[in-house]
């Protein structure tokens, strides 16, 4: 597969089998001449992610010093985000407090990576930048799932001015220019239903999480709504802000999203460039609830 700039290394592991220093491989993609390059980026990331594991699950703020980006956020499961010295003060509680049965998948791109946890109804995110010659967390966000699904899909309206036609978001760079126009054509495929159009925006480990729903989105089970003429709870929805920081040929994106109707959403995306094309490899939507807003 003819990739520019990016390695991509597609694992899920047990995070068991990470305590004893080995990993179940799903799948590997990568040119072969990077293959050594690209599975030391992944080796390198989860070896982060476990002291990162072991720093919180000790509570050994000190240890989770060296690993934190200057950059990095933690999203609670309501919503409130909180910076790297708000966490380093005082120690928020994971949704996910045993990851031992929890599934979860982890993927490089360059310079970026993500490790999901996903247990029962919650799910959580944590992101990964390499500094220099160091991998850094830079973002954690977690949501938690409906019990049942949704009796209607908070979106943009019948319209969808907004992401569809125009954002509030001004790109500094053409990198964010290009991502910008792709997230809005990526938005108008999913208002319309028009699974042929959305397919090829996403890449094939996307997945989509959302308090607004009550499961796990594939690309698949999304197309598969699509044609069904159904949302599952997770919709585009107005954008108040985003800001975007790019490594190489990938690009973090974190943007505040305020619904036609329902809690504003905090939401996570990672994109990669594949063939020339920006494609979305997850998004996390976790509802800012009333408690969580007024911080």
């Amino acid at each position: 597969m003819p990739m520019t700039g990016v390695y991509r290394a597609i694992f899920s592991y047990n995070p068991r089998m990470i305590k004893r220093g080995a990993w179940a491989h799903v799948a590997i993609v990568f040119l072969a001449a990077a293959a050594p390059a690209a599975f030391g980026q992944y080796t390198d990331m989860m070896q982060a992610d476990m002291a990162f594991q072991q720093a919180i699950a000790k509570a050994d703020k000190s240890a989770l010093e060296k690993l934190l980006d200057a950059d990095f956020t933690w999203t609670s499961a309501g919503g409130r985000v909180q910076n790297r010295a708000q966490v380093l003060r005082e120690l928020p509680m994971p949704a996910i407090t045993d990851a031992k049965n929890a599934e979860a998948k982890a993927y490089t791109y360059g310079d970026l990576g993500d490790v999901q946890l996903n247990l029962g109804r919650a799910h959580v995110l944590r992101v990964w930048v390499k500094r220099s010659t160091d991998w850094k967390a830079i973002a954690w966000q977690e949501l938690i799932s409906l019990e049942t699904p949704p009796s209607f899909t908070p979106g943009a309206g019948k319209d969808c001015e907004n992401p569809c036609k125009t954002i509030a978001f001004t790109p500094k760079n053409d990198t964010e220019r290009q991502v910008a126009t792709a997230y809005s054509k990526l938005e108008t495929a999913a208002h319309a239903r028009n699974s042929a159009a959305f397919g090829p925006m996403v890449g094939d480990e996307f997945v989509a999480a959302s308090s607004n729903s009550d499961k796990l989105q594939s690309k698949r089970s999304r197309m598969a709504d699509f044609d069904r003429s159904k949302d599952g709870g997770v919709a585009p929805t107005p954008l108040e802000s985003a800001r975007m920081l790019a490594f190489g040929d990938a690009v973090l994106m974190v943007s505040e999203h305020r619904p036609d109707r329902g809690s504003p959403l905090h939401v996570t995306r990672i994109w990669v460039r594949r063939d020339g094309n920006w494609v979305e490899t997850l998004s996390y939507q976790t509802a800012v609830t009333g408690a969580a807003s007024a911080h």
